[in-house]
């Protein structure tokens, strides 16, 4: 539409109300956009869409034919309804008219003709876009899962609707032309209205709700209708409903064992929503069936074991034995309690007769945090195999109701669904929706009227069904499963349930939910139900039934005899991300020793070439990015490097040696600083882009470099279970600044610090933390390293010898480089060490460019290593029994104190060290220092405030180094609630005041 056309289209809104007047439908006109055909009385030549019929004829009158334009004249003119339409003189309309008059077999009244077909289409519509609103979806039905508004007027009973649309009984026999926007018909093109209502009744308002109508593609849409409008679609086979039998039974009757054997213990069950087993289980089937091998599951802890029991297949003796509380644990770490553990399994799909690898993540009582850890893994698996379609390997997400609506790391997930270096090429998602969360009714759990609305921005269907028809969630569920097969996008099937007992079998659910409570110890079991279902069809006999029963039951007992004879418990048989070839047969590193680091001259200066060019021929950068190219190419001629070129060294030559690097964070492509500039944009061809990381070598690994969505939580999480798919990538994340990774907090506390330890799940995940006190406010200065370092499981009352051991015995490694060299060789370690953990790095602000922030070629070379401490190789070293005060820092704040020291003429008195890795702590290097300067003070320095920083940390470990004979003093800024001061020059006076302690060789005299 043109320009003017559209200013006619704003210009019209009150006029619209004026044709909805006169032609009744039309209310308000923008909801019925659906193709009307206007065959009947256009003499069959015209089919258009209402509406931009309507708005065409504003623009131009002529457009439309001369009984439209009538019509449209009169009702903008403001004719009463029925008074509207006047016969055009056209033989060709009044042939129309009659066609039309002999179809319905009325007398002559074409406004009414008009009429009737626009309403029947509006009608159809009303179920598509609302008809789950009424459908039966509620076992309980109570309706506590919908909307607690009235609803839908328009499709309530026969005689609203008729009334609504301008219709009446009379109208029930009439026959009219289906539009092609439903599939009702089947193979029939015409239905009496009242055979129409019924098959929308059918369609729409039974079991099956669907939310779909918001997707704005045509060919979606009609995908979906034609899944759920064509008479007949839900036949099930007899084999079909016997395996479905049989699953329920299994589902059942795992729930009824445990609460038998276990009766006070906790174990999160499944009971009232026992379809979820074979709902998974169909999924996996038809997935299997269109080509998947690998499936990734996450979800929250209710139903967990039934899952791994019946889906992943675990050994039920091996769950079964997690209730004995005298089971000792045999590996290292805490674990973690049953409900919340993984498992991993390839094995044989029944249905298909084809390998599939199921995984089931390991993830804690935080919900649907594991969401994007799911995804990551997901992400990593399909890169790995080369899948780049998502036809090979899949996610499946299942959540509960209240948290789907209440966690924002829902929608953080969703949003990273269509984005390139993000996308999982769609996920089916299962929500038990047990219509409570604890003790939380959904009208003040959530605003919106389900809890899937969120599926919404990112235009995925929603499938709600009723959980206690196993029929229609078997159904749906292949439907969900053919959609993602066929459009790789996400969907969401709404499993409408309760919950039998309450949050957990201890739990007393009256106290807040009588009347709901009420009703479920009425509620007959889904299972007994449909066993009913099938014996009255005649599809099993009750004693077939209970033949099934019993044989499950003999399973449960015999596995349950076995499991008393495990007294050790494995937290290895619950490993939900093996490495293999990666450890020893015994889970043990395959060696205990850190190779150098180091690169030759020859290496170095290759890829220092292809950091300072454009290796992409009629490539136009940008001319401040020439200057920093030929910056750089300076550098490596003068066999320097810079923090950004030192970064270059180590990903360029890890690629080389084919490890696969992913670097993924907000700007991370350029880089917040603007110091990185991985990725070149031409500045003449849109989208146009080199990644000269990606030609170092021939057969280099592929170098991975994304900026994210602006989320911190969800892209965390996601990296992190990009990470667990492989030991052999260097996966990092960075934040845009520090003080920001505490919107991933969760991440960081629940998945990353403990890991290991919970579930033995070594990861090597890199977190890039911009670190700095440089006056720029209290959000833009702390990575707040206290809490890091709060988190070491690190005794600081031991001395340990160093070793590699004690890198392989921390559960994160902490580091604070102060120069390229040294963050070069820690990027280096994380993968040639021969085990993966967590490696923590502050980096820094004002150092990217700091002309003294610089390292030689010669500290890069062969032999040489990651440095955990740097001594001080100034004058001191020459007299050191004359030092009167060593200096320990860390980071940033050693220039400072370098150049104050300078200032001052102390570099004879005051020796200063910088402490590179925090943890593990560097006892061992630590002494060497205390010992060489054993007539010196000891002082803690640091920017950040007293009870921020590091000094909490360092100061019993320094103090167990010199076995507690000496003090150890502080100097930095004073204790504070914000990490920073927010005044540029408050800040300086604040960096002058703690400088003045560490040189004032008074400033503790006399204190203890």
């Amino acid at each position: 539409m043109n320009q003017r056309g559209a200013g006619a289209k704003s210009q019209s809104q009150a006029r619209l109300a004026a044709v909805g007047g006169a032609l009744r439908t039309f209310q308000p006109m923008r909801s019925y956009t659906a193709s009307v055909s206007a065959e009947p009385f256009l003499n069959g030549t015209s089919s258009n869409y209402v509406e931009e019929m309507y708005y065409a004829w504003l623009e131009n009158p002529r457009s439309v034919h001369k009984s439209w334009d009538i019509f449209f004249r009169n009702a903008n003119a403001g004719a009463p309804p029925g008074a509207a339409y006047h016969s055009p003189p056209l033989a060709g309309a009044a042939l129309g008219l009659a066609n039309a008059q002999a179809m319905v077999g009325v007398q002559p009244n074409v406004e009414k003709l008009v009429e009737d077909h626009l309403a029947v289409q509006s009608l159809v519509r009303a179920y598509q876009i609302r008809g789950h609103h009424v459908a039966q979806l509620d076992p309980l039905g109570i309706m506590a899962a919908i909307d607690p508004g009235p609803p839908p007027s328009d499709i309530i009973t026969s005689n609203d609707k008729l009334e609504f649309y301008g219709l009446d009984e009379s109208d029930l026999d009439k026959v009219f032309r289906l539009p092609t926007t439903t599939f009702i018909g089947g193979s029939e093109s015409t239905l009496p209205l009242r055979e129409i209502i019924q098959r929308l009744e059918m369609a729409y308002c039974q079991s099956i709700g669907v939310e779909f109508m918001f997707i704005n593609d045509l060919e979606q849409c009609q995908w979906i209708r034609q899944k759920f409008e064509r008479p007949g679609i839900m036949q099930f086979t007899l084999e079909e409903k016997r395996t479905l039998l049989a699953r329920m039974v299994r589902s059942t009757r795992f729930e009824e064992f445990l609460q038998r054997k276990w009766s006070s213990e906790k174990r999160f069950g499944l009971e009232g929503c026992e379809s979820l087993i074979p709902a998974l289980k169909t999924i996996i089937d038809k997935s299997s069936m269109n080509g998947v091998e690998s499936i990734i599951m996450g979800m929250p802890h209710r139903g967990r074991l039934n899952v791994l029991a019946n889906v992943i297949r675990k050994e039920l003796d091996q769950i079964f034995c997690q209730f004995d509380s005298k089971l000792e644990a045999a590996d290292e770490g805490s674990g973690d309690v049953k409900y919340h553990l993984g498992m991993w399994h390839r094995r044989i799909n029944r249905v298909t007769d084809r390998n599939i690898t199921l995984s089931l993540m390991a993830n804690p009582s935080h919900l649907e945090a594991v969401d994007p850890v799911v995804q990551g893994k997901t992400k990593a698996e399909q890169f790995y195999c080369g899948d780049t379609e998502g036809n090979r390997v899949m996610s499946i997400l299942l959540h509960g109701d209240a948290a789907f609506a209440g966690q924002g790391v829902v929608y953080e997930t969703f949003h990273l669904s269509d984005l390139p270096s993000y996308t999982t090429h769609g996920t089916i998602h299962v929500v038990v929706n047990n219509q409570i969360g604890f003790t939380t009714d959904p009208r003040v759990a959530r605003s919106s009227s389900y809890p899937t609305d969120v599926a919404k921005v990112v235009n995925a269907p929603i499938f709600h069904v009723n959980a206690d028809d196993p029929e229609a969630v078997m159904y749906v569920c292949n439907v969900a499963a053919e959609w993602r097969a066929t459009f790789h996008k996400d969907v969401v099937v709404d499993l409408v349930c309760y919950r039998r007992n309450g949050h957990n079998e201890m739990d007393e659910p009256m106290f807040t939910q009588p009347l709901m409570y009420k009703q479920i110890k009425k509620q007959k079991g889904v299972l007994q139900k449909y066993a009913e279902k099938l014996i009255a069809e005649g599809a099993v006999t009750r004693q077939e039934y209970e033949e099934e029963i019993a044989k499950y039951d003999k399973i449960c007992e015999e596995a349950h005899a076995r499991s008393k004879d495990e007294k050790i418990l494995h937290i290895k048989h619950w490993l939900d991300s093996p490495w293999p070839g990666f450890f020893n047969m015994d889970g043990q590193p395959k060696s205990m020793t850190s190779p150098s680091t180091g690169l030759t001259e020859e290496e170095l200066g290759h890829i220092g070439h292809i950091a300072s060019s454009v290796p992409v021929e009629d490539f136009t950068i940008h001319g401040g990015l020439s200057r920093i190219l030929k910056g750089r190419a300076a550098m490596v001629g003068q066999r320097v490097c810079d923090w950004a070129l030192g970064e270059y060294m180590a990903f360029g030559s890890l690629l080389k040696e084919g490890t696969h690097i992913r670097l993924s964070g907000q700007d991370v492509e350029r880089g917040t600083f603007s110091h990185r500039h991985h990725v070149l944009h031409d500045q003449n061809v849109d989208k146009r882009i080199c990644i000269p990381m990606n030609h170092i070598a021939p057969n280099q690994a592929p170098y991975t470099v994304c900026n994210s969505s602006l989320s911190e939580y969800g892209v965390l999480g996601f990296e992190l279970g990009f990470a667990m798919a492989s030991p052999n990538a260097l996966v990092l994340w960075e934040a845009q600044f520090g003080d920001f990774h505490n919107t991933a907090q969760c991440i960081i506390d629940q998945f990353i610090c403990p890991g290991q330890a919970k579930w033995v799940r070594q990861n090597g995940i890199v977190l890039l933390l911009p670190h700095g006190m440089e006056g720029m406010g209290p959000e833009h200065s702390s990575a707040r390293p206290e809490r890091f370092l709060q988190m070491c499981n690190e005794d600081p009352d031991a001395y340990p010898e160093f070793a590699v051991r004690q890198l392989y015995d921390c559960n994160w490694i902490i580091v604070n480089c102060s120069t390229p060299a040294n963050y070069f060789h820690v990027l280096r370690r994380q993968i040639l060490q021969p085990f993966r953990k967590p490696l923590i790095v502050f980096t820094p602000k004002s150092l990217l460019r700091h002309p003294d922030a610089k390292s030689s070629f010669d500290d890069m070379l062969p032999g040489t290593h990651f440095q955990r401490l740097i001594p001080d190789s100034g004058p001191v070293c020459e007299k050191p029994d004359g030092v009167k005060r060593i200096v320990f820092c860390t980071g940033k704040v050693y220039y400072e104190l370098t150049r104050e020291r300078k200032n001052r003429g102390m570099d004879n008195t005051v020796a200063i060290a910088r402490i590179e890795q925090l943890s593990p702590f560097p006892f061992d290097q630590v002494k060497v220092e205390t010992d060489r300067y054993r007539n010196a003070d000891l002082v803690w320095c640091q920017e950040e405030h007293k009870n921020q920083g590091y000094y909490d940390y360092i100061k019993p470990r320094l103090r167990t180094t010199v076995d507690r004979t000496r003090p150890v003093w502080y100097a930095g800024r004073g204790p504070a609630a914000a990490p920073a001061t927010g005044n540029k020059a408050a800040h300086l006076v604040e960096l002058q005041r703690f400088l003045d302690t560490a040189f004032n060789l008074d400033a503790f005299t006399g204190q203890s």
